[in-house]
């Protein structure tokens, strides 16, 4: 028994994915919900996290006997790939699981900025009476959607919108090869600013890293339409939140959503004054993979994914 794998949970799993990992013989386990959790510095020979913990250098300097770390998702900015590198640690994720769902909210947000579906409804449960005259929305349909990042989760907002939406996609990726997206109709830029100008809807899918970390600030935002909308599901740090304040207030934007911030979840304190009083903004806490089916399908791929890896196969979704 001594000799047993030990896999901790720090971060909360679908119920599936744990049903999948405790009737696994031969191994420990430490869900979240016990104590014991706190000590897997020191016993821990495989860590399931999500987006809520961060691994850290010195995390894995105190871990001396962890040899892998699967992260549900598919963002690992929150672990120190370095560091796990040097250490010899294994990390996985779990690419395109989340994709359906992550594009399904992007088209929610979209239309509910659109249509004022969230502000429409501030004002009714405040007692205001509403003037529809004065609260036009803008319809979606045969338009154009920018799309900055055309992996996994970029193609399938793209399918969603022309089957939803009859639009057009502008796609613009500098580290996709040529002849990407060759069976989805769409137009490639090679400047983001090109993707700017034409676009009514922005929508932004990819990693957050030191090449796009303010990727989108106040001189792109000058270029989008007056009417434009600009989506966020990635992560927050792509884009300037205090440039996309200011147009925001101004309006030379029509409105933005969300799902990514730099302060994760958002808060009243963070953005009470600032973007949560904008009355064109929808804020939601990185819920874009929080559906009940993606969440046991994704869990249960990284209970899978760690124990190959445990059993030493290898992984076609190795980041380290």
């Amino acid at each position: 028994m001594a000799d047993l794998p030990t896999v901790y949970v720090l971060d909360p799993y679908h119920p599936d994915a744990i049903a999948r990992l405790t009737s696994t013989p031969n191994i420990r386990y430490v869900l979240p919900s016990d104590p014991a959790k706190a000590s897997w510095h020191q016993h821990a020979t495989a860590l399931l996290v999500r987006s809520e913990t961060k691994i850290r250098a010195d995390d894995f300097q105190r871990a001396e006997k962890l040899k892998v770390i699967v992260k549900q998702g598919v963002g690992v900015d929150n672990i120190d790939l370095d560091a796990a590198r040097s250490r010899g640690i294994v990390v996985c994720n779990t690419p395109a699981l989340n994709s359906e769902a992550v594009a399904e909210l992007t088209i929610s947000l979209a239309l509910a900025v659109a249509r004022r579906v969230c502000e429409l409804d501030r004002l009714i449960r405040q007692g205001q009476t509403v003037v529809r005259s004065e609260m036009l929305g803008r319809s979606l349909f045969r338009k154009t959607v920018g799309i900055v990042g055309m992996g996994n989760i970029g193609r399938v907002v793209a399918r969603k919108w022309i089957g939803a939406m009859e639009g057009s996609i502008v796609a613009y990726d500098p580290f996709v090869a040529d002849g990407a997206w060759s069976d989805i109709p769409h137009e490639r830029v090679t400047e983001l600013a090109e993707l700017l100008r034409k676009a009514d809807v922005v929508t932004l899918h990819v990693p957050l890293t030191e090449q796009t970390r303010g990727l989108i600030g106040r001189e792109h935002l000058a270029l989008m339409k007056k009417e434009a909308i600009l989506i966020n599901c990635a992560r927050g740090g792509i884009v300037d939140e205090k440039a996309l304040l200011e147009a925001l207030q101004k309006r030379t934007i029509f409105g933005a959503a969300l799902d990514a911030m730099d302060v994760e979840p958002p808060t009243t304190e963070a953005y009470g004054e600032g973007l949560l009083a904008c009355p064109n903004v929808i804020m939601t806490p990185h819920v874009g993979a929080s559906t009940v089916e993606n969440q046991s399908r994704s869990g249960v791929a990284v209970v899978e994914t760690l124990l190959a890896v445990l059993e030493g196969k290898d992984v076609p979704n190795r980041v380290v």
